[in-house]
């Protein structure tokens, strides 16, 4: 066997049910085994979960077995290594600068037709070599696992032209193929409106000369994508463009995941549910009517705490998603405009700014989030069969990796990803 930790104070599964998801009040029923002589849980040599139960138990199936690796977690909890579903990693050029211009009331908007935001940071990539773009995503990439991040989206969307976006994409793939996190590719060229161009124009480069690259080099194997992203609101691209973007990248077999009804009410929360989209992100403008059309389709709320918390603008109506029987998760949203790579705090955020639960921010942040990238077969909660992917932290109860919020360096004693540790604090 790969590995076995023993004598936890709790072992947080999330479900025991092979749940895809988990909807409505659902979400705030975590299972969680514990016992006062501790609790265990066995990883084979395929980096999955092959047992779990208590001390007792697992001691004495296991007696005769040699494990590479034996974890004594006394006084420790162990977690689902947590799933950040909302990411854009890839760019150089930070805008602190424009942090300072929010305080002083300028909006999101504002300052992107003043050509800073996107285009502030489209302009800075551009010029940067691949090294230097590699480099700065991995060291991102790898503070991000040391928060506990164990599966993560990634974007693209700061190139917007074709070799642009496609020499993103690529520095993503590499970082998919080589870093011990694992990641998710979307590939999001409909981020902006490029300079020069109409959203018209912008909507046909991408439908006639994006997608038909993209798939060219996935039948390659010289890029990985996985979702397809547009930004869908008011200045930006607009419903019908959205949609046409998403049937288009749908068509090459990526999955439905885009930010919708951020700044303005669209209604693409109803258009993105009707095309079978995936999930759906950021989703503070949302219609009532888009929520219900959401929860018939099965499409996952991905709400950002950080764009709320950041920009000062509405939370989105997470009780309303949770009432509706829609699931929630939950992303960091990091990038120059919301910079950080922590998932304890995003879930503490949400619990302050949406009125979410723990339990629920921790579901939205593990099995929910893993759903939102179709992987919650795999990831997302600790069962037989499922990646041995976890977060151990140095604390009596699970709760405490969220209620600690900005201490996660202190308490995540490891991380470990299909069995293996990937960091173990010093």
């Amino acid at each position: 066997m790969l590995l076995l930790i023993h004598s936890a104070k709790q072992i947080v599964t999330v479900t025991n049910s092979n749940k895809l998801m988990l909807r409505g009040l659902e979400q705030r029923k975590l299972e969680v085994l514990e016992h006062p002589n501790g609790v265990a849980v066995v990883v084979n040599e395929n980096g999955v979960v092959a047992d779990i139960g208590l001390n007792k138990d697992i001691f004495k199936r296991y007696k005769d077995n040699n494990f590479e690796q034996v974890i004594d977690a006394s006084e420790m909890c162990v977690l689902p290594g947590f799933v950040d579903a909302h990411t854009h990693p890839v760019w150089t050029g930070d805008r602190v600068h424009e942090f300072a211009m929010k305080l002083e009331g300028k909006s999101y908007m504002e300052i992107h037709e003043a050509g800073g935001g996107i285009f502030y940071t489209v302009e800075h990539t551009k010029n940067a070599s691949d090294d230097e773009l590699y480099t700065s995503l991995e060291k991102r990439i790898m503070k991000m696992l040391r928060a506990g991040t164990t599966l993560v989206e990634c974007k693209s969307g700061y190139g917007l032209e074709k070799e642009e976006e496609i020499r993103l994409l690529k520095i993503l793939t590499k970082a998919k193929r080589s870093l011990p996190i694992e990641i998710s590719i979307t590939y999001c060229g409909a981020h902006a409106i490029p300079r020069g161009k109409t959203s018209d124009e912008a909507t046909d480069s991408i439908i006639n000369d994006q997608i038909p690259a993209i798939k060219e080099l996935m039948s390659k194997n010289e890029i990985e994508v996985d979702n397809i992203d547009v930004f869908c609101d008011k200045g930006i691209f607009d419903v019908k463009q959205t949609y046409n973007i998403l049937k288009a990248g749908s068509e090459i077999g990526l999955a439905i995941n885009f930010h919708g009804d951020e700044l303005h009410p669209m209604k693409s929360a109803e258009m993105g549910a009707e095309i079978g989209a995936l999930a759906i992100s950021h989703l503070e403008e949302v219609s009532d009517d888009g929520i219900n059309s959401m929860s018939k389709n099965n499409t996952v709320a991905v709400l950002l705490p950080s764009t709320v918390h950041t920009l000062r603008i509405n939370p989105p109506p997470a009780r309303k998603f949770i009432n509706a029987n829609v699931a929630v998760a939950l992303g960091s949203d990091f990038n120059p405009n919301a910079f950080s790579y922590s998932m304890p705090l995003i879930m503490n955020l949400a619990c302050i700014y949406f009125g979410m639960s723990m339990a629920e921010a921790l579901t939205a942040s593990t099995l929910n989030a893993a759903a939102s990238l179709n992987k919650s077969s795999t990831h997302g909660s600790i069962e037989i069969s499922k990646h041995a992917d976890f977060v151990i932290i140095e604390a009596p109860r699970w709760e405490h990796v969220i209620y600690q919020f900005g201490c996660h360096a202190d308490l995540i004693k490891f991380v470990i990803i299909k069995g293996k540790i990937v960091y173990q604090k010093p």
